[in-house]
């Protein structure tokens, strides 16, 4: 019909209850069924060649790079009894300030006056220390007076001995001289007695000459016996010379004897004095300790230990506390057959437990609620859980990880690997297939074809 006319007669007839109305409406559906099914297939197709970015992904929570930034446990030194509580969970601490304080429980420093005593003992080892170094003085001095003695001992005896054989020279000349009127007076006894015989000389004659004999005879005998004296007198000062040596030598022996026994004693003296000073600087440093302090600016999050009067042993934990500036990084766990896709520097998306995102993994530029980081360190050793440990850090070139995300916050981190058509990753993730699978071999058929040919040898 042309429609050419106002008037219809839609109205006045059904045209559904004609056959061939309903077949061509039929029909027509059918074509439009068939051209959307067409249309849908083609757009599928498309899709299938559309850029995938591959990625691993992999659970973890939030930390920090630096381990002076992690949450840390504030520990007592010593041993004590909980006396006084300075802060309440929450409270702000600055680095020093007193969290609590601890009285002592060990007999040995129950002493209110501990560090007074101590210091009394070290001050008299120190005077005893004094007193044996006098004592080393005085017998140095009485080791140089025995030295003076025993040169001035020895140079009397040889002056002694000097003389002596100055006497036995004199003597041996008065025994020559002796000697020699003993001959004349022989010799004059011997013509006496000569002529006495042939009557030229009187008896009284003979006698005089006879009796001056045996004068001369006695003086001989005399000056022998006199100078056998002289001569022993010399080796009796020998003797005294050597005797008075040895005693020196005694008597310097026993003062250097003395003088290391002083000495040695000196040396414990010292010894028993560092002991003691650092007896000493162990107290002063322990009555430090009953005040445990906060070891830098943070938030106290738990007190470990509660009320008061608890014993706590030394090395325990007292309260946790959160540093207060810290550098935030991701802590993620990813599997073994994971790790040789990841290297340092690879781009990371992550969601944050907490922060509402949308993600799709394969386009993440289409992802919102999403942050940026890179890999900077991925650990040698396997967990034992089966995992290798992987820390990524945010990235400076896209937006800022929130400023109210806390340590301990879990994540789901998405590792952005090769961008591949939706085809290739759908059949890679079918087969099983690591993500650089072709991209290895295709590596490996190009070193193939750059590797040179053997040289024929010319003949």
């Amino acid at each position: 019909m042309l429609n050419i006319s106002d008037n219809t007669i839609k109205d006045a007839v059904r045209l559904k209850d004609f056959k061939a109305s309903r077949l061509l409406k039929k029909s027509r559906i059918k074509r439009l069924a068939l051209i959307l099914s067409v249309f849908l297939l083609l757009l599928l197709v498309s899709c299938l060649f559309l850029p995938w970015t591959q990625n691993i992904q992999a659970k973890g929570y939030v930390t920090t790079r630096s381990p002076q930034y992690r949450p840390q446990a504030i520990q007592t030194v010593i041993s004590g009894r909980l006396e006084e509580w300075f802060v309440q969970e929450g409270d702000y601490v600055q680095k020093g300030d007193t969290v609590v304080f601890i009285s002592e429980v060990k007999s040995e420093y129950f002493d209110p006056d501990l560090l007074a005593r101590t210091s009394e003992q070290v001050e008299a080892k120190n005077q005893s220390i004094q007193s044996y170094r006098d004592k080393i003085r005085a017998l140095e001095n009485q080791y140089v007076a025995l030295e003076e003695s025993l040169v001035l001992k020895r140079q009397q005896i040889r002056n002694k001995m000097l003389q002596a054989r100055n006497k036995i020279q004199m003597d041996s000349m008065d025994l020559e001289a002796v000697n020699s009127n003993y001959s004349i007076a022989d010799n004059q006894f011997n013509r006496t007695k000569e002529l006495y015989d042939k009557g030229l000389k009187s008896l009284s004659e003979f006698q005089e000459k006879e009796l001056k004999l045996q004068q001369m005879k006695a003086k001989v005998s005399v000056q022998e016996n006199k100078l056998l004296n002289q001569r022993n007198q010399l080796e009796v000062l020998a003797i005294e010379l050597n005797a008075a040596e040895r005693e020196y030598a005694d008597k310097m022996a026993k003062s250097q004897s003395d003088k290391q026994s002083a000495l040695s004693a000196q040396l414990e003296s010292q010894a028993a004095t560092s002991k003691l000073r650092n007896k000493l600087s162990n107290y002063s440093v322990r009555q430090q300790f009953y005040y445990i302090t906060a070891p830098q600016d943070g938030y106290i999050t738990k007190t470990i230990k509660k009320g008061i009067g608890e014993i706590v042993k030394e090395g325990a934990d007292i309260a946790t506390i959160m540093p207060a500036q810290y550098d935030l990084a991701t802590e993620v766990y990813l599997r073994p057959q994971d790790i040789p896709l990841v290297n340092i520097g690879d781009r990371v998306r992550i969601r944050f437990d907490g922060w509402p995102a949308v993600v799709i993994s394969g386009w993440p530029e289409s992802s919102t609620g999403v942050f940026s980081g890179n890999v900077v360190a991925i650990d040698r050793f396997i967990n034992d859980d089966g995992y290798y440990r992987t820390i990524i850090s945010p990235s400076d070139e896209e937006k800022a990880w929130p400023d109210a995300l806390r340590v301990g916050t879990g994540v789901n981190a998405f590792i952005l690997l090769n961008d591949v058509p939706i085809w290739y990753e759908l059949w890679r993730q079918l087969n099983g297939f690591p993500a650089d699978f072709y991209k290895e071999k295709e590596n490996d058929a190009k070193k193939e074809i750059k590797r040179k040919a053997p040289l024929k040898s010319v003949k």
